[in-house]
């Protein structure tokens, strides 16, 4: 049978393009960018440079919300997509047995074994992960987890930390705490419980409960503002799970696949989760796929008879594409040895940022692991800026960190972001195959941006009538 001949898409219908994502896709969504003025179509993009229409040439210091740790486009990747579809395999027929799932999986758990720990703590209760499901996101992930935890435990209750980003269903929304996500959706899940993060006291008491299902934590906060652990924090927090039956569970959706230095940031400290989380960059940021660990008892206790076999199952599970994007993603990570690069790089990264920005009185810290980074801003002593910096959160909390992400667009061509919980961090994480050019780069631009703020008076007026725009808009 002949295949189906597809016109290419005539200039008038490309011309209509931004229009019509306005008129049927969301409308707000580039009001936002116009305001900022971030709305540019991209032409190219390739390893961590984004080739505007324009012709102008952009970085990106914020890699899709850590989904580009391999740059975009990798040609490996790409290629082996492309080997794939020319293949023309079962890709979603279903009832079979996918072998390339078979082989990811056992990548991905050969890779989070606690031998790959940084401190190794060994015991009579290490928990090994020895299953994975396959879904196609981190929402859908920790919708998994929520659903295993329970039938592994045969309790409802599951505790999370202050300041969690877990995802936006309904599920995923119940494990994260403030009103600005939450707002207009209905009640979430009963029995959840918000703890603050670096806090193993007042964990204690919520487990003392003895009716929670699982602790489920981000290793290291992103949208808190790249937060991360005391050195002891999450050893103790497995301790006190397993000392009253709840299951220690990492989403490792931001923090996974070599981002932090590690293959998974748990390995930093030494520690065996009973379930991890991985998306984003787990397809090289060009097929959705994600996956849930897991140890053979919770396995057992979701699948563990011939009835059972299908109770937890997703449509694009187990599709050949993704299982060989991210196969390829994993051989792009051995061969050109990104972990290795992300701790090297991280930590000459965040000792140049310290030292460029400590002459600042805005800037508190410069922290991350990795590539994982972001720069803390604290509201200024210095009354000619106090005032303005007031007006900006009259106008909107995110305000003053949107004005440095604009200028670091506008003026210096590089794409970042703040935190979507805290307003006051800013994002530093590039592609793991960032050029040691590029972070020269990124180092002069952010300083001429926060030298801007602290010396010029452009910056804080540019930004006030930004302000008076958006509420005409």
């Amino acid at each position: 049978m002949p295949q189906t001949a597809y016109a290419e898409p005539s200039s008038r219908t490309q011309l209509q393009l931004p229009s019509a994502y306005a008129d049927f896709v969301n409308p707000e969504w580039v009001r936002l960018l116009d305001l900022l003025g971030m709305n540019v179509r991209y032409r190219r993009c390739a390893g961590a440079e984004l080739l505007a229409e324009d012709g102008r040439v952009f970085l990106d210091f914020l890699s899709g919300y850590c989904v580009h740790n391999t740059g975009h486009n990798h040609p490996a990747i790409v290629a082996a997509l492309k080997d794939e579809l020319d293949a023309s395999g079962p890709a979603m027929l279903q009832s079979h047995v996918a072998d390339a799932a078979g082989l990811l999986a056992s990548e991905l758990l050969r890779r989070s074994g606690p031998e790959n720990t940084t401190q190794l703590r060994r015991s009579p209760e290490a928990h090994h992960l020895t299953k994975a499901f396959f879904c196609s996101s981190g929402s859908e992930g920790i919708e998994s987890v929520i659903k295993f935890a329970r039938a592994r435990t045969r309790r409802n209750g599951i505790v999370y930390a202050r300041g969690a980003f877990h995802g936006l269903t309904c599920g995923a929304l119940s494990l994260m705490g403030g009103d600005f996500w939450r707002e207009g959706f209905g009640p979430m899940l009963q029995e959840t419980y918000e703890v603050p993060f670096n806090n193993t006291a007042a964990l204690a008491q919520v487990l003392k409960q003895e009716s929670i299902a699982a602790v489920v934590l981000e290793p290291v906060q992103g949208e808190a503002g790249i937060v991360v652990p005391e050195p002891e924090y999450l050893a103790q927090v497995q301790e006190l799970c397993r000392k009253h039956g709840a299951l220690f569970v990492l989403d490792e959706v931001q923090t996974g696949l070599g981002r932090t230095g590690r293959f998974l940031a748990a390995q930093h400290y030494g520690v065996s989760p009973d379930m991890v989380v991985l998306a984003k960059a787990l397809s090289g940021g060009l097929v959705p796929v994600a996956a849930v660990l897991m140890t053979e008892e919770i396995y057992h206790a979701v699948y563990g008879s011939l009835r059972r076999a299908i109770i937890h199952t997703s449509t694009y599970s187990e599709n050949g594409l993704a299982m060989r994007a991210g196969l390829a993603t994993l051989d792009v990570l051995d061969r050109e040895k990104l972990i290795e690069r992300s701790d090297e790089l991280g930590r000459s990264l965040r000792q140049r940022l310290t030292q460029a920005l400590e002459p600042y009185s805005m800037v508190k810290e410069v922290r991350g692991l990795g590539l994982m980074n972001g720069i803390v801003f604290e509201p200024p002593q210095q009354l000619r800026m106090k005032l303005s910096f007031q007006a900006f959160k009259a106008i909107h909390p995110a305000m003053f960190g949107q004005m440095i992400v604009r200028r670091l667009f506008q003026d210096h061509r590089i794409l970042s972001q703040i935190c979507g919980n805290n307003f006051m961090v800013l994002k530093v994480a590039p592609p793991l195959v960032i050029e040691q050019q590029q972070l020269d780069t990124y180092v002069d631009s952010i300083t001429s941006v926060v030298d801007a703020l602290h010396s010029s008076a452009a910056f804080w007026s540019d930004a006030l009538d930004l302000g008076r725009r958006a509420f005409r808009v």
